[in-house]
């Protein structure tokens, strides 16, 4: 009888060791697609973003993720925080930050003002991250010691992150047909990254957890700042917010304009009184323009031309009207006729035609500050707004003393007539102040006057007359106004020191301002 054989011991196989990665998650509110984008065409829209997230990842980890945090915390509906395992250790700061905003009964004040509204969600995220930023660089928030212990757990993550794919990698070749002494060789390496990635994994853990109560204790401090920072920009944001938008309906863009475009306007009106006083007085200004051309010019032989976006009601196309009577387009229509979306009729005659480009020379010197300055850069703008209107060309020369460079702007570039916000806002902050030149300014008008684009164009001057001119240089302009058949109409600001003898040398016609008000100005609006 054959003794049986004993059963062959199988060689037990260690499990392969499953590795977690580290979640790259750094954004503590859950946002979809719609936020997401929402957030991200502001961010394209808006350099003053860009340049805020630059400038805060210089001081925290992640903060472009903080930002975009801020912004669905005060624009979204349902605001969702994911977990703590969800998120990076080094974002922990954030979600301080963020704890603080929500915190009291000013988050509810903010979030009546930004829900749901893209523009106002993005200027206050702009103006509370440029608030905190301020906060950082003076160690109000946190100390040197605190940034440096972030900017370490942000490392440690990437260490455990570069071991874990080294082990990852190991374990794949493995899995190949190797020789013995290959394996035996990988093995070694093998158990030699897992106790460097346990290692760096349980140091991960040790510095963020001393890292979070550290800042647990900074948390009321920080809430405290945080909170103080908030009311100021609350108060700014309301005022911020309406002022963008009467600067777009007063140049004709209104609601058109992107939210990106809004949030840099905000940003630039909030706390400037000087651009919320030109806006009033544009307003009132172009209000008045408008309706003196109204009464004054007939508008004779008239034909229709083409479909167009506007809000004149003896214009609007027949289907547009019946939409009155439905009580749901009713509204639809409203809102469009706000907006001057309503489709009317474009007419073609005598005052649609318009005339020639409009070239602007407005005096920045010393003399011209105060009130001058708002008042002839209200004019300015008035004048744009005609131009725009009429479809003409319109360029912009801000000049002062003879070493002081010329601010030149083309307000609506490449034939499209629509003024540039940006190039707006760039003409009514700028004020070189110093001397007085009119030959430069002069010469930069004409040479422009020679351009194709600008032919039979005229040119407006304004100034309080405070300067002198070559005999032989006035002679020489006079002959190349003649030459190319243009105009020249002076506006002078006769408060304080004034003087009209230069003017009378250069200029077709002079206008004289005693007050510097809306009445005043109205002779000029119909005379161009």
């Amino acid at each position: 009888m054959t003794a049986s054989m004993p059963p062959k011991r199988e060689k037990k196989v260690p499990p392969k060791r499953v590795l977690q990665p580290l979640t790259q998650n750094s954004c503590w509110i859950e946002s979809d697609a719609y936020d997401r984008r929402a957030y991200g065409n502001l961010r394209s829209e808006s350099p003053s973003l860009r340049a805020l997230e630059k400038n805060g990842s210089t001081f925290i980890p992640h903060c472009p993720s903080f930002l975009q945090d801020l912004f669905c915390l005060l624009f979204k509906y349902n605001i969702i925080f994911l977990k703590d395992v969800e998120v990076l250790p080094s974002a922990l700061f954030n979600r301080i930050l963020l704890n603080a905003l929500q915190q009291g009964n000013l988050y509810r004040i903010l979030r009546e003002l930004t829900l749901l509204d893209e523009a106002k969600a993005g200027l206050c995220t702009l103006l509370l991250g440029e608030a905190l930023l301020s906060l950082l660089k003076s160690e109000k928030l946190l100390t040197r010691r605190d940034m440096l212990d972030l900017w370490d757990i942000q490392k440690q993550e990437e260490i455990l992150e570069e071991k874990r794919e080294e082990l990852t990698e190991t374990e794949k070749l493995a899995e190949a047909q190797l020789s013995n002494e290959a394996k035996k060789s990988l093995e070694r390496a093998k158990d030699r990254l897992e106790g460097e990635f346990d290692g760096a994994e349980a140091l991960l853990r040790q510095k963020a957890k001393r890292l979070e109560e550290d800042l647990r204790r900074l948390e009321p401090q920080a809430t405290n700042r945080v909170q103080a920072e908030a009311i100021k920009v609350a108060q700014q944001l309301e005022d911020a917010a309406e002022e963008a938008d009467n600067w777009g309906l007063t140049l004709g863009t209104g609601y058109r304009s992107p939210p990106g475009q809004k949030l840099e306007l905000g940003k630039r009106l909030a706390g400037n009184e000087k651009l919320k006083k030109l806006a009033r007085m544009v307003g009132r200004m172009k209000f008045q323009a408008l309706a003196l051309r109204k009464k004054i010019f007939e508008r004779s032989s008239e034909e229709i031309l083409e479909v167009e976006r506007g809000d004149f009601l003896n214009r609007l196309l027949p289907h547009e009207l019946l939409t009155l009577y439905h009580p749901v387009l009713r509204k639809d229509f409203h809102r469009r006729f706000l907006d001057q979306e309503l489709l009317q009729y474009s007419l073609r005659g005598i005052e649609e035609k318009g005339k020639g480009p409009m070239v602007v020379c407005l005096d920045g010197s010393s003399s011209m500050a105060g009130e001058k300055e708002i008042w002839s850069k209200a004019v300015t703008l008035t004048l744009l707004e005609i131009a725009r209107r009429q479809r003409r060309l319109f360029r912009s020369i801000c000049f002062s003393s003879d070493d002081t460079p010329l601010q030149i702007l083309d307000m609506n570039p490449r034939e499209r007539y629509e003024a540039e916000m940006e190039k707006v806002m760039d003409l009514a902050e700028y004020f070189p102040g110093g001397g007085t030149d009119f030959q430069k300014p002069l010469d930069a008008a004409l040479e422009c006057l020679k351009k194709s684009r600008y032919k039979k164009g005229d040119i407006v001057f304004i100034t309080d007359g405070e300067c002198q001119v070559t005999p032989e240089w006035a002679e020489k302009f006079r002959d190349e106004k003649e030459r190319l058949g243009f105009s020249l109409f002076s506006i002078l600001i006769d408060i304080g020191p004034s003087s009209l003898g230069t003017l009378k040398e250069f200029s077709d016609r002079i206008t004289t301002i005693k007050q510097l008000t809306g009445d005043e100005a109205k002779d000029i609006f119909v005379k161009f």
